[in-house]
């Protein structure tokens, strides 16, 4: 899923870095390149993509038919983890570029050469949290670390940006790249936890969430910076990851890989407890007098 999640980063790359160019042109050019790569994309939809084989639901059971929302709200917490996510990377990619050319005086080639670098490296991250998630047996463990460094980081532009910092970029490229991060994990989670025949829905559900979202974010913090700048936009944009943290199903385990995830909980249980002995005064692990 996170190879999978790398098109989205890499459209914008690719729009970054072609369209404020041919922008430049005229508004008719600028608007042609898009054209043409959903005409590509269409026609490799039509040629390339098969659903890959699926069970019939008459050989299904009743807990595979069964819905995943009935009794639980991991689903639901998922869907409002993944909306509040969404605003971060709604704001980044809608103001990034206009924010480095008018805020920083930079040049329309330059600022859209760092909008692909961040959507590159945000590619790159995409798959590297796909693999932790395999490796620490979860996917939504990450996700609330990945909410916690959106938060911290949009703090630190807020405070960069007020002060005129030279640390503005890094940062920005920063939470560019974090704000992408956790679409992969919600939706390979959503599917593992729906199953086939409720994954179409969820999905459904989560990508219609998170655009309504998306559809909000620009005219919101738009009139916010007209009216109060772009510190106090990245400072509100910062409490939407915050609002998320608590809402990680953090304890929902994939399916097959629950031993390696009591086996990652193990180590950290055992690492906790020799970092707590060691940092205890000597006479505190000295065993008391007999008796």
């Amino acid at each position: 899923m996170g190879i999978r999640q790398t098109a989205q980063p890499l459209g914008i790359a690719l729009g970054a870095l072609v369209m404020p160019e041919l922008a430049e042109r005229g508004l008719r050019a600028g608007l042609m390149f898009p054209a043409l790569a959903c005409t590509v994309a269409a026609v490799a939809s039509a040629i390339g993509i098969v659903d890959p084989p699926r069970k019939s639901r008459a050989k299904a059971t009743e807990e595979e038919l069964a819905s995943p929302y009935r009794g639980s709200l991991v689903l639901w917490r998922i869907h409002a983890v993944g909306s509040l996510l969404m605003m971060p990377q709604t704001v980044t990619v809608t103001f990034m570029l206009v924010w480095l050319i008018n805020n920083l005086n930079w040049s329309v080639a330059a600022a859209g050469a760092l909008v692909t670098v961040s959507q590159l490296l945000g590619a790159l991250g995409r798959i590297v949290v796909g693999r932790w998630s395999d490796r620490v047996g979860s996917r939504m463990r990450p996700v609330r670390i990945i909410a916690a460094s959106a938060t911290l980081t949009l703090f630190l532009l807020a405070w960069a940006d007020q002060l005129g910092s030279r640390y503005q970029a890094p940062l920005m490229i920063a939470i560019a790249v974090i704000a992408v991060l956790d679409n992969g994990l919600e939706a390979t989670a959503i599917t593992e936890f729906a199953g086939p025949f409720w994954s179409g829905r969820a999905l459904g559900i989560q990508n219609t969430s998170q655009r309504l979202m998306a559809a909000a974010g620009p005219p919101l913090f738009g009139a916010l910076i007209t009216a109060a700048r772009y510190p106090s936009a990245w400072m509100l944009c910062g409490f939407f990851p915050l609002l998320a943290i608590p809402l990680v199903p953090a304890r929902l385990l994939p399916p097959g890989l629950e031993t390696r995830a009591r086996r990652q909980s193990v180590r950290r249980l055992r690492w906790w407890r020799a970092v707590r002995s060691h940092a205890l005064p000597d006479d505190s692990r000295r065993p008391g007098p007999p008796g």
